[in-house]
C-alpha cells in the first residue's frame, strides 16, 4: 500500500511539475508588449515630409526654416535669414529618435524637436518645450506637397474656359521643390518666379518675370499672370487645382497631367 501510494504520489508530482511548466509558458506568451511596439509619434504618425516656420533671430526679423524629414532617418534643412539677402543655406544629415519615439535630434546640429500631428516643436537643448511669448514661433507646420512637382495645365482663368489650341503654347504652371521655383507659360511667353507655401493651403507667388513676345490671344496669358500675382490660397481636389484670393471665385483652374 505504501509503495503504491509513493508511486501514485510520484506520478502526481510529475504531472504537477508538467502542469506548472505549462502554466509558466502560457504566462510568458501573454506578457505585455515590448515598449517599441507601443503607439508613439514614430510608429503612429505620418511624420515624413517638409515642415516650415519662421524661427526667432537675434539680429534679424526671423529665420525662414524648412526641415524635410525622410523615412530613412535623413533630413534636409534650408534656412534663410530675412532681410539679409535671398541666399538660402542648405544642409543635410541624419536624425535620431529618442527611446520613447516622441522626439528627434538632428545629429549634425544637436537641435531637438518634439514630433506632433503635422507639427514639429523646436525644443531647447535639454529637450524641453519652449514657453513664453515666443513659444508659437518655435513651431514648424507640415507643408502639403500635393501641389509640388506636378504639371498643371490651365483650363480656366477668371471664369473663362481655356480651349485646347487657343494659344500658341499649352499654358501651364509647375512648382519645383528645388529652391521653391515656379515654371510657367501663359501660352506665349515663358514665366518664372518663386513661391511660398504655408498651412493651411496658403500660397504666395513672387519675383515673377517673363519674356516679352507678343502673340494672339494674350488675354489668357495676362489673366494667368494676374492670377499668380493675386493668389493667396489654393485648393486641390482629385486632379484639379484652383487658385483663390480670399473667399472669392477661383482666379484660375488647372488639371494635372504627366509631362
Amino acid at each position: 500500500m505504501n509503495r503504491k501510494s509513493i508511486i501514485w504520489i510520484g506520478g502526481c508530482a510529475i504531472v504537477a511539475a508538467l502542469t506548472t511548466g505549462a502554466c509558466q509558458t502560457k504566462k510568458k506568451t501573454s506578457a505585455s508588449p515590448a515598449p517599441d511596439t507601443e503607439h508613439n509619434s514614430r510608429n503612429s504618425l505620418d511624420w515624413s515630409g517638409a515642415y516650415r516656420g519662421t524661427l526667432p533671430c537675434a539680429d534679424c526679423p526671423g529665420i525662414d526654416y524648412t526641415l524635410t524629414l525622410n523615412e530613412d532617418n535623413t533630413y534636409q534643412l534650408k534656412t534663410r535669414y530675412l532681410e539679409k539677402g535671398d541666399t538660402a543655406f542648405t544642409e543635410s544629415g541624419r536624425f535620431d529618435w529618442n527611446d520613447s519615439g516622441s522626439q528627434i535630434t538632428l545629429a549634425e546640429r544637436g537641435e531637438k524637436f518634439q514630433v506632433g500631428e503635422n507639427r514639429l516643436f523646436h525644443l531647447d537643448m535639454d529637450g524641453n518645450r519652449i514657453t513664453g511669448n515666443l513659444a508659437e514661433h518655435y513651431i514648424l507646420n507640415k507643408v502639403s506637397n500635393d501641389i509640388i512637382g506636378r504639371y498643371w495645365k490651365l483650363i480656366e482663368v477668371n471664369g473663362a474656359a481655356v480651349a485646347d489650341g487657343s494659344t500658341q503654347k499649352e499654358p501651364f504652371i509647375r512648382l519645383t521643390g528645388e529652391e521653391n521655383r515656379l515654371e510657367a507659360t501663359g501660352g506665349c511667353n515663358g514665366m518664372g518666379g518663386t513661391y511660398e507655401l504655408k498651412e493651411p493651403n496658403r500660397i504666395k507667388f513672387s519675383q515673377l518675370i517673363g519674356t516679352m513676345m507678343a502673340c494672339e490671344n494674350m488675354e489668357v496669358e495676362n489673366g494667368l499672370k494676374r492670377a499668380l500675382e493675386s493668389a493667396d490660397s489654393y485648393h486641390i481636389h482629385a486632379d484639379t487645382l484652383q487658385l483663390f484670393r480670399a473667399r472669392m471665385a477661383p482666379l484660375a483652374k488647372f488639371v494635372t497631367q504627366e509631362k
